[in-house]
C-alpha cells in the first residue's frame, strides 16, 4: 500500500475479498465472458453478500459451462434441476431461470452490436464515470444511469437486473469508478480509464 492511501474498507472482509478488490473491482472489462459472468454473480448476489457469492464464483463457473452464454442459453428443465441440485451455487430457482434468460438477451445484444460490450460501453460514451467520492457512506445503491440501463436491459428480456445490482455490476466492470479516493486503486482505475 502506498503511504496515507488505504484499500477501500469494504474489501477488507478477507483475502478473497482483498484480492477481488485490488486486481477486478472498478477495472474497465472489455470482454464479453466477463461481462456475463459479473451479470450472472450479480443477479445471484439479490439478497445475499457479495462476499458470498466470490466464495461460490469457481462453483458457478463450473455449474455454467465456465459463462459461456451459448451453452447456458439452450439449458432445459433438466439442467434447471441438477443446478437446483447443486449446493456450491444459489440454489433458487427465479435466479437459475434468469440466468438461463439472460443468456438468450445476452445473445440478441451481440446480434444487434457486435459485442455486449459495444452495447454496454455506449451507456457512458466509452469512458467510465470518475466519481470522487472520500466516504463510502456517500457511494449511492443505484444513480439515473443505472436506472436507464436496468430499464434498457428489462426491455430486452433480462431478469434480476434491478438499477441497484446493474450499478453493482458497473462498479465492478469498471463502466463507474467508485474506490475512494483515498485507495491506491481509484487513481489506477482513473489512469485506467482515460485511454
Amino acid at each position: 500500500m502506498i503511504p496515507g492511501l488505504s484499500r477501500c474498507p469494504w474489501a477488507e472482509t478477507n483475502d478473497v475479498m482483498r484480492a477481488y478488490h485490488d486486481t477486478e473491482w472498478g477495472r474497465p472489462l472489455h470482454d464479453d465472458t466477463r461481462h456475463f459472468e459479473y451479470l450472472v454473480l450479480d443477479s445471484a448476489q439479490a439478497g445475499l453478500s457479495w462476499n458470498t457469492i466470490l466464495q461460490k464464483r469457481e462453483q458457478y463457473r463450473a455449474a455454467f459451462d465456465g459463462f459461456n452464454w451459448e451453452i447456458v442459453k439452450n439449458y432445459d428443465n433438466v439442467r434447471v434441476d441438477t443446478l437446483l441440485a447443486n449446493p456450491g451455487i444459489v440454489r433458487n430457482k427465479l435466479k437459475i431461470t434468469a440466468t438461463i434468460a439472460n443468456a438468450r438477451a445476452f445473445t440478441s445484444i451481440r446480434d444487434e452490436f457486435g459485442t455486449f460490450d459495444s452495447y454496454i460501453w455506449a451507456f457512458v460514451e466509452g469512458q467510465p464515470v470518475q466519481n470522487e467520492w472520500t466516504n463510502i457512506s456517500s457511494i449511492p445503491a443505484y444513480t439515473p444511469l443505472s436506472d436507464r440501463v436496468s430499464k434498457d436491459l428489462k426491455g430486452r428480456g433480462f431478469r434480476f437486473v434491478g438499477s441497484r445490482i446493474i450499478y453493482a455490476y458497473m462498479q465492478g466492470s469498471g463502466l463507474v469508478n467508485d474506490h475512494l479516493v483515498t485507495c491506491p486503486a481509484w487513481l489506477q482505475c482513473k489512469e485506467l480509464g482515460s485511454h
